[in-house]
Parts: C-alpha cells; structure tokens; sequence
C-alpha cells in the first residue's frame, strides 16, 4: 500500500514538471511543515488544467539529538533523516486537492529496545524521531500526512481527509521528525472583517513519532499512560470510547490594540476543555510594543470519562481542572522579551492527550510538559533577537515550574518532580547558493528542584539532565 502511495505521488509530481513550470512556493518557517500558503488564485478551466497547475513542495530533515543523564543513568544519541514532497493542485470549480507524505531513516543511534539497569526506564525522548510503537524499525518508517478535498467559498474553506491543523489543543507539536496530523471535516470562515471562526469534526489522528492513524479512542494512551490518582498504572490506553472531536475557535478584533480568542473542545464521552485568551498591543516609542495577555482554561468530564471503570477511564467521573496565566512582553522588529505564569489550581489534573499536541501555556517550553498535573505554578522568563540582515535569530529561555510532591499522585501523573529549565536556541536561515537550508541547535538543560525519594525512576530523562538538539532543514 504504501509503494502505491508513493508511486501514485512520484507519477503526478513528474506530470506536473512535464506538463507545466514549476511553482514553487514559499514555505512556512515552522521547521517541521512545508504546507502551501493560501492563494486566491484564478479557477482552472478543466480538470486536467487543475493538475497541470498544481504546485509541488519538498523537505529533507537532519535531527540528531543526545540526552545526557545524571551519573550512571543511561545516555542517548539518535541520528535521523528523512524527506517528503507535497503536491497541491490548483483550483477546478472551487476545489483543491492535496496529498503529501515523508520517509524517515534510522541512520545511527542508541538501542531503544533496552531499559536502563538502575531504573528499568526506556528511552523517552530519542525514540520519537521514529516510530514509538516499533522502536526495532530502522527504516520503513513512512506516512501518508495530507490527503485531502478542499473547497472555497469566497475567502472561507472547507476541507474533507487527512491534514495538518494547528490550534491550542490539537496541533503540529515541533521537536521530532514530524508532526501530528489529523482527519475530519475541518472549516475556516472569514467572511466578515476583523472576525475568524474555524472548527469541525475530527474522527482520527496519526500522533508525533507514529506511523499509523488512530480512532480517537485510540489514539488516548498511544503514549506514556502515568499513573491513576490513587497511584496505581493508568488502564485507559485501548480502553476508550470516544468517536470523535468537535473542536471549535472564534478568534476577533474588539479594538484595534485589543483581540480576543475563545475555543471550544468537546471529546465525545470523555471530557470537555473551553479556553477565553485575550490579547493587549499598545505602541510605545520607537516601534516598541508592549504586549499583555491573560488565558483562562477550565475543563470538565463528560459521563465517566471515557469508560466505566474508573481505573481504565482518562478524566475521572465528576473531575475538572482550572489554569490561567498571563504574560508581559516588549517586543520590536530586532527583539521581543517576556515575562510569563501560569497556574493550574488543586481542583485537579490538567489533562489533554500528549498525542494530540502540546500545552497552550504561555509558560511552555520544548520537551517539557505540563500537562498531568494540578496545584502548578509556572514561572518563565524569555529572550528573543534576530540579526535581519545576516539570517540568524536565537532566543534563551529560563523556566520554574513548582509542582506537587512526586507521591501525590492525585496531582502529578506522571512523577516529575519540581524543576528549573533552560532553553538556549540558535536558528540561521541560508541565502543566496544555500537558499532554502535553515540550521537549528537548541540546548536544553533540566535542573532538579523537588524531592524523588532515591528512586531514579524520577530522575532519568526528566531532571539533571541536558539534551542537545541539531536539526537541518531543506525547504524546495
């Protein structure tokens, strides 16, 4: 199946180069997307001029990265490379039609098969450059991402199959080989000035460093399940009911300084999860901003939390959380910094699958999460500057995350004690004979700050620990 895949993608890329010039198209500066930026180009006359006029997008990928871990804990390396291609027809009567998919090789790293001696732990973080289900397979680590019926209604769209969405719950999640992807009727409408509403219905998901696409159900649990409130392992992994995701966000202007966002996640028989962000740009003296931001998320079960059996449900019958967190920021067109909180209250676990996407925090940072507790307080600091003229930008970040003692277990899921984390990141955009080659290192240092008790099963890949990350991109 999938040599016909990519067969099928190979024959109509050559069609498209011999039939028609090449339109290649600007990518987007997310390292791990090449999807087509929107067009408001003429309909095609035919079908066969749809295809002719289609255009096709590449992207290779290097990622190496390393965890060192605190004395005797094992080390990791992982080497991976891969590639893909994208093609996009263009418009016949309204409609587009898109399909992508990448190959991801092993090419050198440690065995993620063997558990460290002194914590029984395995590989946490290496292994989701491949496919976390078969950590054996080296090289037929391959997806079908984008498969898709789009249709335009004036500046609106409807899309139908396989694709990439990017929304605070269900999103691209950077940091590995490639992202989350998604399947469902997806809508965006911008038919009236100043306002965006967009929303759906999703019925399956293929989750970071995974191969396969998931029911919803399934998809709860693909990775790390934790531990229920009483301490005892999770059961829910292939023991959820749930048929989809009705996911819904209006984003609008209420002044011209001031905008406002509030999205709407409604997974069938499990839980409920509402946000309301608000967002405050006011110009300062040479085109300086300042910026302020507030969020509040709160979330509820729905019936028993996706089964009956409460040691095999996700979000306990009855259960609910609440987070809100702000952020100050001065931002220009060289530099931005930021001072960042979030709080999650003791009313309990923040829970959203990590299969589906990262935190919404304004406090979050790469290979972190703080999704499975409750009774957080988050404290982060941020430095952004990029250098215009010679393609290079970098950022530091340092980060304080108080959480709830590693035994209480009703508050902390995952036995992640407090930390402190520091984030160095260097991005150099190539130009002139290396255009369309960006380089990426970012340095991540995790430092305890909580009690483990002596158990290095609190302790491996999750503080005293520090990971470098060195990743290339080709965009054609």
């Amino acid at each position: 199946m999938r040599s016909i895949f990519y067969l099928a993608l190979l024959c109509l890329i050559f069609f498209q180069f011999e039939n028609a010039k090449a339109q290649h198209q600007d990518v987007s500066e997310r390292p791990e997307m090449y999807k087509g930026k929107e067009t408001n180009e003429a309909d095609s006359g035919s079908l066969l001029g749809a295809f002719k006029g289609g255009k096709v997008q590449g992207h290779f990928r290097y990622f190496f990265m390393n965890t060192v871990n605190e004395g005797e804990l094992t080390d990791y390396y992982a080497n991976a490379a891969g590639g893909g291609l994208r093609f996009e027809t263009a418009r016949f009567h309204n409609f587009q039609f898109a399909i992508s998919g990448f190959y991801i090789f092993n090419i050198g790293s440690s065995d993620m098969t063997k558990a460290d001696p002194t914590s029984g732990q395995f590989n946490r973080y290496e292994i989701g450059l491949f496919d976390l289900e078969d950590p054996k397979n080296k090289s037929d680590i391959d997806r079908l991402e984008e498969f898709y019926l789009k249709y335009h209604v004036n500046k609106s769209s409807l899309i139908f199959g396989r694709q990439l969405l990017n929304t605070p719950f269900i999103n691209l999640q950077d940091g590995r080989m490639r992202p989350t992807g998604t399947e469902g009727f997806w809508a965006e409408i911008n038919e009236i000035k100043g306002l965006k509403i967009e929303g759906g219905w999703l019925y399956a998901i293929s989750p970071r460093s995974t191969t396969k696409w998931y029911t919803i159900g399934e998809t709860i649990g693909a990775y790390s399940a934790g531990l229920n409130p009483d301490g005892t392992p999770s059961k829910y992994p292939n023991n959820i009911k749930s048929n989809g995701v009705a996911l819904m966000g209006i984003k609008t202007n209420l002044t011209k300084q001031l905008k406002l966002q509030a999205w709407d996640m409604y997974t069938e028989n499990v839980f409920n999860t509402a946000m309301l962000q608000t967002d405050l740009v006011l110009p300062l003296k040479n085109k300086t901003n300042f910026i302020a931001a507030a969020q509040l998320i709160k979330q509820d079960a729905i019936h028993d939390g996706g089964n009956q059996d409460q040691s095999a449900s996700y979000f306990l019958k009855d259960s609910r959380s609440l987070s809100f967190g702000a952020k100050l920021a001065l931002k220009n067109n060289t530099w931005e910094t930021s001072l960042n909180y979030n709080r999650i209250t003791a009313d309990g676990r923040y829970l959203v699958p990590r299969e589906w996407g990262r935190d919404p925090f304004f406090t979050f940072l790469p290979r972190e999460r703080n999704e499975g507790f409750g009774d957080l307080h988050a404290f982060m600091a941020k430095l952004d500057h990029k250098f215009p003229e010679s393609g290079f930008k970098t950022s530091i970040a340092v980060g304080y995350y108080k959480l709830p003692d590693v035994k209480n277990y009703a508050l902390n899921k995952y036995g992640l004690p407090s930390y402190t984390q520091i984030n160095t990141d260097f991005r150099y955009t190539f130009a002139k004979a290396l255009k369309g080659l960006e380089a990426q290192l970012l340095l991540v240092a995790k430092i305890n700050g909580g009690e483990t008790y002596g158990n290095s099963k609190m302790v491996i890949n999750k503080v005293n620990m520090f990971q470098t990350n060195f990743v290339l991109n080709f965009h054609f």
